[in-house]
């Protein structure tokens, strides 16, 4: 089967999923109605042709937008939760902000087109695929340039995933996803437009890898000799604006720690729009920082930003308004991510022969029915009705509720059951003390740390319920959020948790995106971080760097679905992670921004280069 008969199947298996969602999202209680996404009745009917069309003008191979032309000017406001980005390197980026800030700033050869989860050129002009499944040929626009007018080549491209990506710099999620068969591609560049990748084998993920950002080897190659360490520090956020050399369609031109994030037109940008003017439209894009959800809000109420993400108990209230104000909602189905606790089941030592989670603790968290108790006393259906209003569904499985690869049968989980949890732990020899605290078969009193991050008021309330549903076993939970910062140490570097709420985003079209979550070896294993390899893991973690591997290397839509089916089913009888509620993704914009076109896949951004202020 041919690659591109491949991406055919996928597509239209999902637009098959987004007509199942749409039922599934009728049977949600709702005290409001929100349009769904193919009844938008936007102003202007959108219908983008299947590809981005190529104009030839003065040297430049041009990507032609399929928006309605714009206008110049003006300023896109948007906010982010937290304490803002940690780098402004997009390849050493580990948090979603600064990855969202990189993508502002550079592109990578393709992209997924948000209407149909196709894959398409986007600083390439063309990829082909030998017979072989393994050989791809990129050819890159004429005339590219980098925002300090230096030309982009196929040096750049061969740079970029030879010198940083395989070479293991930055953030090495991306090495740990393209390594086939225990080897990475090769890469050669074969004259100044035209990049080989040669796969050890067919790899059925590798088409979408190829939206790595490029890299300017002219700014970083200095920076890469001298060790990871100086490229890991390069291009921080300290570092001024006007030292960035950027491909996207704009430059950082401001930062203000704790306060906001400027950018501006990349003049030397490759779109233009349908009357041959040059993209983008927007003079500024800002972006402010705001401490947590309860500011975010405050903002847009009061007109400072254009974009929010509507919480589901605010999402009525909004709605209500919405007929006499100066925004519109977009329900653009269930959201793509997923949100979580994990338990932290990590037996290591560290260097001076300590146990990095107490013992006693250890004992806990890798009796498996220890963890399945916890998983019944779980009430996700409270948090959905309770947190977000019932506007989303309680989830059980790695998978997101709009994945194409979701397994159904996974994801109708169980009802909550006390009276289960309580014989799981009875089997496993916990008992209640004269006070009704519970105690495991050697006297200890359990009680463990549950953390999240601070900020985010909608994960805190979760971590409450979370909190009294557990202690309903006579558990004693210490609930901590802490900052950002702080959690991502205790969780990446020092190991020193007991459990952990939170998020990850997930893409609907392609389950190897989580092999660092999923891979015993991993950057993101969060719930067995840093297991050395002369290690041994257990057989369902093993299984699972099978099955990945596996999955990966199948290039048959079908049987790839059976194998990941597979790893949902682990993690749903293993309960290393649990999982507890998928919301919809509604979000509300300003009237006053044109060319908004929302889809399920791309949200409301996609096009942010054909986005104009009106």
């Amino acid at each position: 089967m041919t690659i591109k008969k491949i991406l055919w199947i996928i597509t239209i298996v999902f637009l098959a999923g987004l007509v199942l969602r749409s039922c599934i999202n009728a049977d949600i209680p709702q005290k409001y109605e929100i349009v769904s996404p193919d009844k938008q009745n936007n102003e202007q009917e959108y219908k983008p042709s299947a590809i981005f069309k190529n104009q030839y003008i003065n040297g430049i191979d041009y990507r032609v937008s399929r928006g309605e032309a714009g206008k110049y000017g003006g300023t896109l406001y948007s906010s982010t939760i937290g304490e803002g980005p940690k780098t402004f390197n997009p390849w050493n980026s580990k948090d979603a902000t600064s990855s969202e800030f990189g993508a502002l700033m550079f592109d990578g050869l393709t992209s997924t087109d948000a209407y149909t989860g196709e894959v398409i050129p986007l600083m390439a002009k063309s990829v082909e695929v030998d017979k072989s499944g393994m050989v791809y040929t990129v050819k890159l626009r004429r005339g590219l340039k980098w925002s300090d007018g230096k030309p982009i080549t196929s040096a750049d491209v061969a740079f970029t995933w030879n010198d940083i990506v395989i070479a293991g710099y930055g953030n090495t999620s991306m090495l740990d996803s393209i390594i086939v068969d225990g080897k990475p591609p090769k890469i050669e560049a074969v004259d100044d437009l035209t990049v080989k990748f040669t796969t050890p084998k067919p790899f059925a993920p590798f088409l979408r890898q190829l939206s790595t950002n490029i890299a300017p080897k002219h700014i970083l190659e200095p920076v890469v000799k001298k060790g990871k360490n100086a490229f890991n520090s390069f291009w921080g956020v300290t570092t001024r604006p006007d030292k960035f050399v950027t491909s996207g369609m704009f430059r950082l031109a401001e930062y203000v720690p704790a306060q906001r994030v400027k950018f501006v037109r990349n003049p030397n940008y490759y779109m233009i729009d349908k009357k041959g003017k040059k993209l983008p439209y927007l003079d500024n894009y800002v972006v402010y920082i705001v401490g947590d959800l309860n500011n975010q809000l405050l903002k847009f109420e009061a007109g400072e930003i254009d974009i929010l993400g509507i919480r589901g108990a605010q999402a009525a209230k909004f709605k209500e308004k919405e007929k006499n104000s100066n925004y519109k909602l977009y329900n653009l189905g269930s959201d793509t991510g997923t949100t979580f606790l994990a338990f932290n089941l990590n037996t290591r030592k560290n260097p001076e022969g300590k146990y990095y989670v107490n013992p006693i603790k250890q004992r806990w968290f890798s009796d498996i029915n220890f963890r399945t108790a916890i998983d019944y006393v779980l009430d996700r259906e409270s948090i959905v009705m309770n947190i977000i209003n019932g506007v989303g569904q309680p989830l059980f499985t790695a998978e997101g509720l709009s994945s194409i690869f979701l397994n159904k049968t996974v994801a109708n989980g169980h009802k909550r059951n006390i009276e289960k949890a309580r014989e799981l732990l009875k089997k496993s020899g916990f008992y209640l003390d004269k006070k009704g605290w519970l105690s495991d078969k050697y006297g200890n009193k359990v009680e463990f740390n549950l953390y999240t991050n601070a900020g985010n008021t909608e994960r805190e309330a979760i971590g409450v319920m979370a909190k009294q549903d557990i202690e309903e076993l006579g558990i004693k939970v210490n609930f901590k959020p802490v900052e950002f910062n702080t959690l991502v140490g205790r969780l990446m570097n020092t190991y020193d948790w007991d459990m952990v709420l939170l998020g990850l985003t997930g893409s609907p079209l392609e389950p190897h995106g989580g092999i660092n979550v999923w891979n015993s070896r991993g950057t993101m294993h969060l719930f067995n971080m840093g297991a050395e390899k002369d290690n041994e893991t257990n057989l369902w973690e093993r299984e699972l760097d099978k099955i990945f591997e596996r999955g990966a290397l199948e290039m048959n839509f079908e049987k790839r679905k059976k194998i990941y089916n597979r790893y949902q089913e682990i993690i749903y009888d293993k309960k290393p992670v649990l999982y507890l509620y998928s919301p919809l993704s509604i979000t509300a914009v300003r009237n006053r921004v044109g060319n908004i076109c929302p889809t399920p896949l791309g949200g409301v951004l996609h096009n942010t280069e054909e986005i104009y202020i009106k």
